[in-house]
């Protein structure tokens, strides 16, 4: 049962607390939580603590997991960031475990075999996008700082369920059927992901018993059982085999990078991100510039905050197609980038009553001063905010008869020469993939993450504005009906959509807010077309200590503790 609030809002009226989005209740557990996109992986990021494992082995045991469960939109073939609060050292540490180009390919080789397939830039399926996969080395880095089980132990479960099958969720089971359309074609899919010719349905049992087999290897070999010997080399001669560059030796080459976060404060609350090469900091600089606008007096769903939230979006991510890369490669520094000075110039371009139709990057020297999310908090007070992807949907389609994917990460490079973000050999590319964390009085506050390509700084503003700004809990941060902004430039050097792009809103702004968008220029389109991203948060209460859950509607997933 529905009904409409003040303004044209929907809200659900069978609630008794009276919430105006919330699909459910926040989730409230004395000791320990995970919230991850897929309720089987969560259970065993519960299992894993309750037989004396920490968040940290949790979250690497429920990565393991959803990389078979969830293949559409992670897996071992991909890469990993996370941000990890060390209730111990009562800090927050960053982890970059995102892997690079293939060191026998240059740039002058790439163009060259681009201009001889007749392609402008990388392509998004094949072998050419493919970088090294730095997932498996991210959980040992992860395990070997703070894990406290043994790896058979963390990774048993996902073998386990590898063997013996899973009933496949219902949007998982969508998305594989879409990605399956474009990555048929590509030897070992079919027999990986498409038993008896098709895809699996929603509710059917799906095994992989060549997952099993390469994380048994993992588990017993440790990480350099993947980036040593036998699976790089069967990597290698499959990519050679299907015309592509990446190689044993690039595996072997392989480090994930201990960084340190970036965080700006928004009204009071210090807001975490990871610094390049992923986009982590779009979400600052938009609070940056937010942060001068009276939002809570604007309204939750008004038109007012839904045309600076735009504006914001558009002015933060010309700087992220300028100046994010690969830190070595950038012109200036995140300090620059994230400077309220700076945020107050560029917030000076922002017209109330017009959308912008052309923006551009600003100049920050000028001034001093498809993916899964998951999260884990432990009994300690440990928590972990992890992001996994393959990146574009499955990933590129070669499947080396391991199990799983290989990532397509590498369409991200610029293949023109001299920008921050062009492809280079042994180069990382830009990344969309971010954790987030939040802080409040040097306290863990929040752990979240909105999965979801471009959408995500999107999803982490909004989240924090509709809990910070407009007072709603977690589970209604999530819940409540989103904007995407599309047509910005992008860092592979596809220049920004004319007119200022489009702004897309899920269902349940009011119809007079859209037209009173449309009449200040923004090309509006509502719809629910799956784009909007996918939240899952850990809070703590500051008081008590109990842990509060929350997992949004618009995925598979579940929150829950004990």
């Amino acid at each position: 049962m529905v009904t409409l609030l003040c303004g044209g809002r929907v809200a659900l009226a069978d609630r008794p607390v009276g919430l105006e989005f919330a699909t459910r209740s926040e989730i409230f557990a004395p000791h320990a939580m995970a919230a991850t996109s897929q309720p089987l992986a969560t259970q065993i990021a519960l299992e894993i603590m309750k037989k004396g494992g920490n968040a940290i082995d949790a979250a690497i045991a429920a990565n393991a997991a959803l990389g078979l469960m969830e293949p559409v939109s992670n897996g071992i073939g991909g890469d990993l960031f996370a941000l990890v609060w060390d209730a111990k050292a009562g800090k927050l540490q960053g982890l970059n475990a995102s892997g690079r180009a293939p060191l026998g390919l240059t740039l002058e080789q790439l163009r060259a075999e681009l201009q001889r397939q007749g392609l402008e830039r990388i392509p998004p399926f094949g072998p050419l996008p493919v970088t090294v996969p730095g997932a498996v080395d991210g959980w040992f880095q992860l395990h070997g700082r703070y894990g406290r089980l043994p790896m058979r132990e963390v990774l048993a479960p996902a073998i386990r369920y590898a063997r013996d099958g899973f009933p496949v969720s219902e949007i998982i089971a969508h998305y594989w059927q879409l990605n399956a359309k474009a990555l048929e074609k590509y030897p070992g899919f079919r027999e990986t992901y498409m038993p008896g010719g098709r895809t699996p349905r929603k509710g059917e049992l799906f095994r992989n018993p060549l997952l099993a087999d390469t994380l048994t290897k993992i588990a017993r070999g440790g990480r350099d059982a993947f980036y040593k010997g036998e699976i790089p080399a069967r990597i290698g001669a499959y990519m050679k085999a299907q015309g592509g560059f990446l190689s044993a030796a690039d595996f072997a080459a392989h480090r994930s990078e201990w960084v340190a976060p970036v965080a700006v404060n928004y009204r009071g609350y210090d807001v975490w991100e990871l610094p390049p090469n992923g986009q982590g900091m779009v979400a600052l600089q938009m609070l940056n510039i937010l942060e001068g606008f009276d939002l809570k007096g604007m309204g939750a769903g008004s038109a007012d905050y839904l045309h600076v939230l735009a504006e914001a979006k558009k002015l933060a991510f010309e700087d992220r197609a300028r100046f994010y890369a690969e830190p070595a490669a950038m012109t200036v520094t995140p300090a620059q980038l994230l400077s309220k000075a700076y945020a107050a110039e560029r917030r000076k371009l922002i017209d109330m009553q017009h959308a912008a139709t052309q923006v551009m990057p600003g100049d920050p020297t000028s001034l001093r001063s498809d993916t899964i999310y998951m999260t884990v908090a432990d009994p300690d007070g440990n928590m972990v905010s992890l992001i996994q992807s393959n990146y574009r949907g499955m990933g590129s389609g070669m499947t080396p008869g391991l199990g799983f994917i290989l990532q397509d990460r590498g369409e991200q490079f610029d293949v023109a020469p001299g920008r921050p973000n062009s492809y280079a050999p042994g180069k990382r590319p830009f990344h969309t993939i971010i954790p987030a964390f939040v802080t409040h009085d040097g306290k863990p506050y929040m752990s979240f993450g909105v999965m979801g390509g471009a959408m995500q700084p999107q999803g982490h503003v909004q989240i924090i504005v509709n809990h910070i700004d407009f007072g709603m809990n977690l589970q209604e941060a999530g819940d409540a009906p989103r904007l995407r902004h599309e047509g910005s430039s992008e860092p592979d050097g596809v220049p920004a959509t004319p007119g200022g792009g489009e702004v897309m809103l899920e269902h349940g702004f009011a119809p007079a807010v859209v037209a009173e968008l449309e009449r200040r220029g923004h090309k509006v389109k509502v719809d629910n077309d799956g784009g909007y991203g996918g939240y899952q948060a850990i809070g703590r209460d500051v008081n008590s200590g109990v842990w509060i859950g929350a997992s949004e509607s618009r995925k598979d997933g579940q929150a829950a503790g004990y």
